[in-house]
C-alpha cells in the first residue's frame, strides 16, 4: 500500500504526488466512531502531475473533466471500519479511475455485409421453419 500506485503499463504514481486526508466516516456507528477517523480521501494532481506522460494527461483531463476540481482528482472511502482498509479501498479505486480514464479509445467499428450464403442459409432455414409450422395446423380436406 504504501508502494507507487500502478495505473496501467510502464505509468506509476510515486508516493510523493497523492495525499492523504482523515475525517470521521458518516453513518451509524458505536462508541468507537466518535473517536477515530477511519475515512480516508486521496487526492491526485492529475492536471500538474510529471509521472503521466502528456498524452495519457491529456486524454485523462478530458474524460475526467466533470469530476476534477481544478485539474485535481479526489476519491473517497469510508465503507470499511478501519482506516487501513479504507486506504487500501481508496488507492484501488484511485488506480481504477485513471485506468479508465487513460484507455485508448475503443477501434472505429467498420460496418459489414452479410455473405451471400449466409443470406441464402438464414431464408432457406426460414422457409423450414415455416413448412414444420405450417405442417402442425388443422388439415383441410
Amino acid at each position: 500500500m504504501s508502494g507507487p500506485l500502478h495505473v496501467r503499463g510502464s505509468i506509476t504514481i510515486p508516493v510523493t504526488e497523492l495525499e492523504w486526508r482523515f475525517s470521521r466516516a458518516s453513518g451509524p456507528g458505536g462508541q468507537h466512531v466518535n473517536k477515530t477517523s477511519s475515512a480516508a480521501e486521496l487526492v491526485f494532481d492529475l492536471a500538474a502531475s510529471p509521472s503521466i506522460p502528456e498524452p495519457y494527461k491529456q486524454r485523462a483531463l478530458d474524460r475526467l473533466a466533470g469530476r476534477l476540481n481544478d485539474g485535481v482528482l479526489s476519491v473517497r472511502a469510508e465503507d470499511r471500519r478501519s482506516q487501513w482498509m479504507n486506504r487500501q479501498s481508496a488507492m484501488e479505486r484511485m488506480a481504477a479511475v485513471l485506468y479508465e480514464a487513460t484507455a485508448p479509445e475503443p477501434r472505429a467499428r467498420r460496418a459489414t455485409k452479410p455473405s451471400r450464403g449466409m443470406n441464402e442459409r438464414r431464408l432457406e432455414n426460414k422457409q423450414r421453419r415455416g413448412n414444420t409450422k405450417k405442417l402442425r395446423g388443422r388439415p383441410d380436406f
